[in-house]
C-alpha cells in the first residue's frame, strides 16, 4: 500500500474524529496500546472531579452518592463489549486475584475432577496464577499442554479450561465457540482470559456458551495504568459458585457487620477489597469513550492497519508470526527476529512505540481507534529504514530496561 492509499483510507475513516479525544504527545506513534492505552482527554476532568468535589468536598458522603454502585455500574459498561449481560460483569480487584477466585470456584464444583487445563507459553500470570489455585484445593493439579494439543487433552479430570483468547505475544486468536463446546463435551467449565480480546476484537461470551471470564482494563479500553479489573460469571452459575476470597464488600448485608459470612446474590459476592474510587473514575471515563463507538467499523479498521504494517514488515524481510486472517488473531501484529529487543528500542527513540516480548519477538499495538492508517504507514517506513539500516546494532539498543 501507498501513502496515498492509506491517505485515502483516512479520509473516509468514520473513526477518525476519535483520534481527538485522547491526549497523544506530539511527535509519537503509539504502538503500545495493547499493554497500557493512552489517556482520553474526558480522564482528567473526571479525576479532578473525583479528588476535588467527590473525595474533597463530599467526602464519605459520595459512598452513598455512587461509589458504591461504581462494580455494578462499570460491569454493565463492559459488558457490551464482551457479549456479557450486565449483570454478568463485575469491576474489581485485578486480573490476577480474579483469576484466582475464579479457578478455584470452578475447581470446588465437582470433586470428581481436580485438573486446570491451560496452554504451555500462556501469559505467565495465567499459569502462576492457576499453580497458586490447585495449591489450595487438595488433589487439584495444573497440566500445561501445546497449544494444537488442548482439545485432546480435555479428559474426564478437567475441571477447567483456562485460556487467554488472545495470545498476549504472537496474537493468535481462539476460537472461542468452538474450544468452549469442545470443553463442554467433556463436562469441563472455560475460564477465558479476556485481556488482550476486550475493546481490540468482537467477543460473544454469551454466543459461545461461555462460564467465566477475566480480563484488564488497562489496553484497549484505556482505563489507566493498573486499573481495576473485570470479572464474568454466566447468569447460571452465579448461585452455584462462590468466591473463596469471602471479603467484606461480598456480603450479602456488608453494613450489617454480621461475624459470620453471607455471600451477596449475583455478581456481588465476587467483590473483596473496597472499590479503589480513584482509579475506578479513571476507568470510566475510558469506558465512557466507547458508547459512541461503531465496534463494527474498529474491528474492520484493525484489519487493515494489519495488512498495512504486515506489508511493512514483510518488505522489511521479517518474520511475522501472527496469523494473517482476522477471525484467528487479535489487534497486535508480532515480528520474530533474533534481535528484536534492539529493533524495538531504535523505533522507540525514532518516536515509534512498540515493545518487545522475549526471547525474539517485536510486538505493535493496531489500535483503531486513536491511529490512522497514515501513521500506521509512517511507522512501517520508518521499521523499514532501521532494518536497511542495520541502525538496531548500536550498542545503546542492547542495555534492557527493567520494563520491556
Amino acid at each position: 500500500m501507498t501513502r496515498d492509499e492509506a491517505r485515502a483510507l483516512d479520509a473516509h475513516d468514520p473513526l477518525a474524529p476519535l483520534r481527538d479525544r485522547f491526549a497523544l504527545p506530539a511527535g509519537v506513534i503509539y504502538l503500545d496500546g495493547n499493554s497500557l492505552g493512552p489517556l482520553p482527554r474526558a480522564t482528567v476532568p473526571a479525576m479532578t472531579d473525583m479528588v476535588t468535589q467527590a473525595w474533597g468536598d463530599r467526602l464519605i458522603r459520595s459512598w452513598n452518592e455512587g461509589w458504591i454502585d461504581a462494580p455494578v455500574r462499570l460491569g454493565g459498561k463492559i459488558a457490551p463489549l464482551i457479549g456479557a449481560a450486565a449483570d454478568e460483569v463485575i469491576v474489581g480487584d485485578s486480573t490476577s486475584a480474579n483469576l484466582f477466585k475464579a479457578l478455584v470456584a470452578a475447581l470446588r464444583v465437582d470433586p470428581g475432577r481436580r485438573v486446570v487445563l491451560s496452554e504451555a507459553g500462556n501469559f505467565p500470570t495465567d499459569l502462576h496464577v492457576a499453580e497458586g489455585a490447585v495449591a489450595c484445593v487438595p488433589g487439584a493439579s495444573l497440566r500445561v499442554v501445546p497449544r494444537g494439543d488442548i482439545a485432546a487433552a480435555i479428559d474426564g479430570d478437567v475441571a477447567v479450561l483456562l485460556l487467554t483468547h488472545v495470545h498476549y505475544k504472537t496474537g493468535s486468536r481462539f476460537d472461542m465457540a468452538a474450544m468452549t463446546a469442545a470443553a463442554h463435551r467433556a463436562g469441563a467449565l472455560v475460564l477465558w482470559d479476556l485481556s488482550h480480546s476486550v475493546g481490540a476484537v468482537a467477543v460473544d461470551l454469551s454466543g459461545a456458551g461461555a462460564d467465566l471470564a477475566v480480563g484488564c482494563t488497562y489496553k484497549y479500553v484505556n482505563g489507566g495504568p493498573g486499573a481495576p479489573a473485570f470479572l464474568y460469571v454466566a447468569t447460571r452459575w452465579q448461585d452455584r459458585l462462590a468466591s473463596p476470597l469471602s471479603g467484606w464488600m461480598g456480603h450479602a448485608e456488608p453494613f450489617a457487620f454480621a461475624d459470620a459470612y453471607a455471600p451477596a446474590p449475583g455478581m456481588k459476592r465476587w467483590l473483596a477489597g473496597t472499590p479503589p474510587m480513584l482509579a475506578m473514575a479513571a476507568l470510566e471515563a475510558g469506558l465512557d469513550l466507547w458508547a459512541t463507538v461503531d465496534r463494527d467499523a474498529v474491528w474492520a479498521k484493525s484489519a487493515a492497519l494489519w495488512r498495512i504494517m504486515a506489508a511493512a514488515g514483510d518488505a522489511a524481510g521479517l518474520d511475522c508470526v501472527t496469523p494473517a486472517d482476522p477471525a484467528a488473531r487479535g489487534s497486535h501484529i508480532s515480528f520474530r527476529h533474533p534481535h528484536a529487543h534492539g529493533i524495538a528500542q531504535a523505533l522507540i527513540e525514532r518516536g515509534v512505540i512498540g515493545d518487545f516480548r522475549d526471547p525474539d519477538i517485536l510486538r505493535l499495538g493496531l489500535t483503531p481507534l486513536y491511529l490512522s492508517h497514515d501513521d500506521v504507514w509512517r511507522a512501517g517506513a520508518i521499521l523499514g529504514g532501521i532494518m536497511a539500516s542495520g541502525d538496531w546494532r548500536a550498542p545503546r539498543f542492547a542495555t534492557r530496561l527493567a520494563v520491556t
